[in-house]
């Protein structure tokens, strides 16, 4: 049996507690939110898994030190941008325990990935990021899922394998963190693009092309920035873009479908009710490909869509009537 701390308490934050917490481990999670923790303690519920009974060895605290006082590994699952303010606060409570990331995105203002903020902050922590194709809402009720752990420490490899294997979950490992950490933000984007195509009515000829041609903007921007080519067709590139391209679970996908629809970003994101990724990722990536000078049309066309008031319809015959070219 381990000490988990989890660092936040959304949806994925209680779905891997849950999980942990059934293989017989003693989970603590952290809240910045009272009526969250007080659901999770009086009622054994998480509001956003209503459906799901918590198991007794779960927790809820609103401080960080005791979260994390004699943890052996902390998961760190809050929205990307909280990320380095989170870790502010509980940085001082973290001894040799491992930061595991759990969360998938970037840094708006440094153009950042995650384990970067967090190294930034704790520079002699030993991290690694935990991502793969995988939905809180089937996590939580044990539908077999494949993961991935990325770190350059075999140590928290092994020990991140051994935490979370099971009849449910399969755990794979790779050293090349940049690219685990990418895959798993720059996919938001491409599964936001599916979400406007399934908002104006486009099929499956469509998606096929958009989940190919989207792997390869992500692809070639991920190796850029240092990321293995490798890395982006398994799990926690390919993997993880079919999973949000195509799932209704998908808030990034969902969030897409509305723009399409022909709502408004303030009305997207009253109506999602939970932090969209996706949103500030489309501004990063659009940013770092310029930076990078990386050929990303299709980031383009949703900044464009998002910031330029340019028509999804118009933005699909823009990308149909591009130059012409070898694949």
């Amino acid at each position: 049996m381990k000490q988990v701390a989890i660092i936040g308490s959304g949806s994925w934050g209680v779905a891997l507690a849950i999980h942990l917490a059934k293989l017989g481990n003693k989970v603590r999670i952290w809240s910045y939110d009272k009526e969250e923790a007080d659901l999770i303690n009086n009622n054994k519920k998480c509001k956003f898994l209503p459906n799901i009974d918590l198991p007794e060895n779960i927790d809820c605290y609103l401080d960080f030190e005791t979260v994390i006082k004699d943890a052996d590994i902390v998961l760190h699952v809050t929205p990307s941008k909280f990320t380095r303010n989170i870790v502010k606060q509980y940085k001082q409570y973290i001894t040799k325990q491992p930061i595991i990331i759990c969360s998938k995105g970037f840094e708006r203002e440094s153009l950042s990935t995650l384990d970067e903020v967090i190294l930034d902050e704790i520079p002699n922590v030993k991290i690694g990021s935990f991502s793969g194709p995988t939905h809180a809402e089937e996590i939580s009720i044990g539908v077999p899922s494949a993961m991935v752990v990325a770190s350059k420490y075999n140590t928290v490899l092994k020990q991140v394998q051994d935490l979370f294997i099971s009849d449910s979950i399969r755990v794979y490992t790779t050293g090349d963190i940049k690219g685990a950490e990418l895959g798993g933000a720059l996919k938001n984007i491409v599964a936001f693009c599916a979400g406007v195509a399934a908002g104006i009515g486009l099929g499956d000829n469509s998606f096929a092309a958009l989940i190919t041609r989207g792997l390869t903007e992500i692809t070639r921007l991920g190796v850029a920035l240092g990321g293995d080519k490798n890395t982006f067709y398994g799990l926690t590139g390919l993997g993880d873009l079919i999973v949000t391209c195509l799932s209704e679970h998908s808030r990034n996908r969902k969030a897409g479908k509305l723009i399409g629809q022909g709502k408004t970003l303030d009305e997207v994101k009253k109506e999602v009710g939970m932090t969209i990724e996706s949103i500030d990722n489309i501004e990063v990536a659009y940013e770092l490909s310029k930076i990078y000078d990386v050929e990303m049309p299709i980031v383009n066309t949703m900044y464009d869509i998002l910031y330029n008031d340019l028509l999804p319809e118009d933005a699909v015959k823009k990308l149909m009537n591009r130059k012409r070219k070898s694949e």
